[in-house]
């Protein structure tokens, strides 16, 4: 008996577990009002997958609701009543047919709103009211400009704006104290004349053969596969290769060519994922890349309902403070490198981040990266700056996962103090940065 079955039959006990966290997908074209016997009660509702289209004007009974999922539905708006409900913190309405987005329909305590995949053509002024958002998603949208209201939004750590059709880049956007994580690719913003397209092998979606499942990330599920070389129909030799599928024409991050060729424009690096050909046909896009050793485990975990912007780690993960420098050494190398040839990743996470035993970094995943190309220098240079911001996280998570604390603890945590700084200016270079790591190299030596 499911839950709402349960409901209806009354044989839910008050205060039990259950009804905390409830998720119904049985294709409902009407808000089951069952659930307003657990109104009290309830925290997490996901009514993800059916076809509603509407919410009832009382919804707002759920005082205790601060997770709601609304994914693939049938909403062509985001219902006002929703601004009633005070303690209502994630709000997700991901690939529903979203037009319009009333003044004030939003409650003032959302931090986390998904909005990604619909058919929003401009937001309200009273956006700038949500001074409590720290994680918003509107990529897959019509977009062609944001309000300027959403300047006071000083908690936003990460926006998702690609596959829209933005015509600037809003310089109050990129001067937001916090702001670490930013995409924009896929807009008429990143259209240029000058930018030529990075050229590489293409291969049929038939000529690689799917194994088993490896990773998934926003953007699309990675396969451990087989690729045959051939050459005169003769077959040369059969390799083990990764090969990434998308999750459709546009994804949660936006346009997977967009990923494609900005992964191809960083180019090599030792510590980036090497990126081999890719395919395109009517039905699947995917890249081909060279299968990472066994040996590489991922670093972290993408972040959680209650972390929001923060990545989570396994308990028993730990770090010296040495393989901590090897690790952020690496990793700001890498991010020199990729902005050397303006590509910004969007994406700077442990959870994108592979490691073996020896701290060896290998760094991927692009479904959020951006050709810098069209952004004039002083924009180039505050779009850096909020990836200086993203490493400063990430050195900051590393650092929460060394057991005991010494002198080079210390002089990390000053570095990524000073990376995070809420005056933008005041951040280091990558440039900076990778060379103060070095510095510390010498003076503590080498990783284990």
């Amino acid at each position: 008996m499911n839950i709402l079955d349960k409901l209806k039959a009354n044989k839910v006990p008050e205060g039990f577990a259950e009804s905390k966290r409830i998720q119904i997908a049985q294709r409902l074209t009407e808000f089951p009002r069952e659930l307003f016997s657990i109104a009290d009660q309830l925290e997490i509702l996901d009514l993800g997958g059916n076809q509603l289209s509407d919410l009832p004007d009382d919804f707002d009974r759920f005082k205790n609701l601060r997770i709601l999922f609304l994914t693939d539905n049938k909403f062509e708006h985001i219902p006002t009543v929703l601004a009633k409900c005070e303690n209502l913190e994630i709000i997700a309405f991901k690939s529903n047919r979203v037009k319009i987005i009333e003044e004030d329909c939003l409650p003032l305590s959302t931090r986390w709103l998904i909005l990604t995949n619909n058919q929003i053509k401009s937001l309200p002024n009273s956006m700038g009211q949500l001074t409590r958002l720290k994680k918003l998603a509107l990529a897959g949208n019509r977009l062609s400009s944001l309000p300027s209201s959403m300047a006071s939004c000083k908690e936003l750590e990460l926006v998702r704006l690609s596959a829209n059709e933005l015509l600037h880049i809003p310089d109050w956007l990129l001067s937001l104290p916090r702001l670490s994580w930013l995409a924009f690719s896929g807009n008429p913003v990143c259209k240029s004349s000058n930018l030529n397209p990075v050229q590489i092998h293409q291969v049929e979606f038939d000529s690689v053969k799917l194994n088993h499942k490896i990773g998934e990330g926003a953007s699309g599920v990675i396969y451990h596969a087989g690729w045959a070389y051939s050459q005169d129909n003769t077959i040369e030799k059969t390799e083990s290769i990764a090969v990434k599928l998308f999750k459709g024409m546009v994804t949660s991050d936006g346009y997977p060519q967009d990923e494609i060729q900005c992964c191809l424009k960083a180019g090599e690096h030792p510590n980036l994922i090497e990126v081999l050909s890719y395919i395109e046909d009517s039905e699947q896009l995917g890249l081909v890349m060279t299968l990472i050793s066994s040996e590489y485990k991922n670093l972290g975990l993408p972040p959680s309902l209650e972390s929001c912007t923060r990545d989570i780690f396994e308990v028993d993960t730990s770090l010296s403070s040495l393989g901590a420098l090897k690790i952020a050494y690496q990793m700001a190398d890498t991010l020199r490198h990729m902005h050397q040839q303006d590509v910004s990743h969007g994406d700077i996470y442990a959870h994108n981040t592979m490691i073996d035993s020896q701290n060896n970094v290998l760094f991927g995943d692009f479904g959020a990266a951006t050709n810098l190309d069209v952004l004039n220098v002083e924009q180039k240079t505050k779009m850096l700056s909020i990836e200086m911001r993203a490493f400063g996280c990430l050195l900051d998570d590393l650092l929460k996962l060394i057991k005991a604390s010494d002198p080079l603890t210390e002089s990390l945590k000053k570095l990524s103090q000073l990376a995070m700084n809420e005056y933008t200016s005041l951040r280091p270079t990558f440039i900076e940065m990778r060379a103060q790591l070095f510095e510390l190299q010498k003076i503590h030596g080498s990783s284990e």
